[in-house]
């Protein structure tokens, strides 16, 4: 089954309405892929403005959600009010939340859960760290927290999975396109037994850390990668290099 080449782009904690209007401007302009799925995610306090001006065809992303609808949960977005905004995407399991803010793999399971069933398509971020590849645990790493996501959600045709290892998220270090292929062919063969032959056949796995213009081809070519999530590049106007890396 063809897969839809997908790129995101996740603007972290960067970005002002100044910087993130320039950005936007330049997507609207830009010449792009029609068969790669781009979807940006800015702070949240800029969510409206970027979907305001973004042209339509690009969609915008959350950087997190809460596993709860509605409530006496201070700093927190729920899913109904994303897409309330037009929000239509969330991220959910980055390792700088796994790691600054104790996120578990049961609490990303059930912001996953609680995003899908709000209404909203979700992008699940997996990865290893330096020491767990270092010791030969990649593949149980991101199992793990694929599993803990595969007990809460049966339907995956709304997630887009982002394999990440955490060793080369803003490092400038780029896991080789062997070991990248590696792993999103293991990811791939999971959704085979552990989801359904359809959901291995259509879910896109993409793939972040340090992705730039200068890596995005070769990392393309592989024949288990669907696209990336890009974190600083996306800044950048070449961003739009990226976007365009499957043409």
């Amino acid at each position: 089954m063809a897969r839809k080449f997908f790129v995101g782009g996740n603007f972290k904690m960067n970005g002002t309405i100044k910087s993130i209007t320039d950005i936007i401007h330049n997507l609207n302009y830009a010449s792009l892929d029609s068969n790669t799925e781009v979807v940006i995610a800015p702070p949240s306090l800029y969510l409206l403005l970027t979907r305001e001006h973004l042209r339509k065809e690009i969609e915008v992303a959350a950087q997190n959600v809460f596993d709860k609808p509605n409530g006496a949960f201070t700093g927190e977005i729920s899913a109904a009010q994303l897409v309330d905004s037009e929000i239509t995407w969330a991220l959910a399991g980055h390792s700088e939340r796994r790691t600054f803010l104790k996120e578990t793999d049961d609490f990303v399971a059930s912001k996953t859960s609680a995003a899908l069933g709000g209404g909203l398509s979700v992008i699940l971020c997996i990865g290893e760290t330096l020491e767990e590849r270092e010791i030969n645990k990649t593949i149980e790493v991101v199992t793990r927290q694929l599993n803990a996501v595969a007990a809460k959600v049966q339907d995956w045709t709304k997630i887009v999975i982002a394999y990440e290892p955490v060793w080369a998220i803003g490092t400038g270090k780029v896991a080789s396109t062997e070991q990248a292929q590696e792993v999103h062919a293991a990811i791939r063969e999971w959704l085979s037994s552990k989801v359904s032959n359809e959901a291995a056949g259509s879910t896109r796995i993409i793939y972040g850390g340090s992705v730039s213009e200068k890596n995005c081809k070769d990392l393309a070519r592989q024949e288990d990668i669907d696209g990336f999530l890009v974190g600083g590049a996306s800044l950048k106007p070449a961003f739009v290099d990226i976007i365009n890396s499957h043409l």
